[in-house]
């Protein structure tokens, strides 16, 4: 089969600008600003036109997706910059990187799974849920990030909702959600409550992960005192799910070491 004809190597201006028009029209502003450029390029590279036009297009995909990525991490309310690239296995051995490379791949957020990371504080268990939190953006999957006293203020404003009515909530319908700091304070009997009816509404119907510094054993005790009732949550949210329990070295104490070190 012959090889398609090659670009030719020059347009005129008024061609340039007709397609540029067409290309805005279809809302393909991204590729219509780059045109020339690709145009050149495609010159350059001998390119056949089926050719110049994947390039073409991919600029606008390319452009459209990092345009998402953007905007969803924006509402997913996420801090800014902890990443996988970012976070030092070699310094957190006892973290397994293939097991936290095969949660990046977002599998058990589609299979409503929950993910608990417990430790002691500094141990980088906030970094993780982050990044894998930015992992699932990435790959498409809407995640909410909260720390757990702005998610019981929230809790606490729709107490007298029904849950029917606040399946809009971002806590509700994320794909993922992700409740940092579990454990620093205690829970009150009717914020236990509540947090039971979230955990409740979302068991197999979306994915959770919960940061928390205390161990498994020690939630009846945080949550209100009611065994009944922490029970009830840790069997929804132990059903299907992924728990890494991190004993390690604090980072924040390595960086002060090394501060300390620095002055001396």
């Amino acid at each position: 089969m012959s090889r398609s004809s090659p670009i030719p190597t020059s347009a005129a201006p008024a061609d340039l600008d007709a397609l540029r028009a067409l290309l805005i029209g279809l809302r393909l502003d991204r590729a219509a600003a780059a045109l020339a450029a690709v145009l050149s390029d495609a010159v350059r590279d001998d390119l056949n036109p089926p050719d110049f036009l994947r390039r073409l297009l991919g600029v606008e995909s390319d452009g459209r997706e990092e345009s998402r990525i953007r905007t969803s991490l924006k509402l997913s309310g996420l801090p800014l910059g902890p990443t996988l690239a970012t976070f030092d296995f070699a310094f957190q051995p006892a973290i397994e990187r293939s097991r936290i490379e095969m949660l990046a791949t977002g599998q058990w957020i589609r299979d409503n799974q929950s993910l608990l990371l417990l430790g002691p504080p500094g141990v980088g268990k906030t970094h993780l849920a982050v990044a894998l939190g930015v992992a699932a953006v990435e790959r498409g999957l809407s995640t909410t990030y909260f720390r757990i006293e702005e998610l019981l203020h929230a809790l606490r404003h729709d107490a007298r909702t029904p849950p029917a009515h606040l399946r809009r909530r971002k806590y509700m319908n994320s794909a993922l959600l992700i409740v940092d700091e579990v454990g620093f304070e205690p829970f009150s009997r009717e914020d236990a409550n509540l947090f039971f009816r979230l955990v409740s509404y979302r068991y197999q119907r979306g994915a959770i992960c919960i940061t928390s510094n205390k161990a498994i054993r020690d939630w009846p005790e945080m949550l209100a005192g009611d065994e009944t009732l922490a029970a009830a949550i840790l069997d929804r949210l132990l059903h299907a799910s992924h728990v890494l329990a991190i004993k390690g070295r604090s980072y924040r104490l390595r960086d002060l070491e090394a501060t300390l070190a620095a002055r001396a």
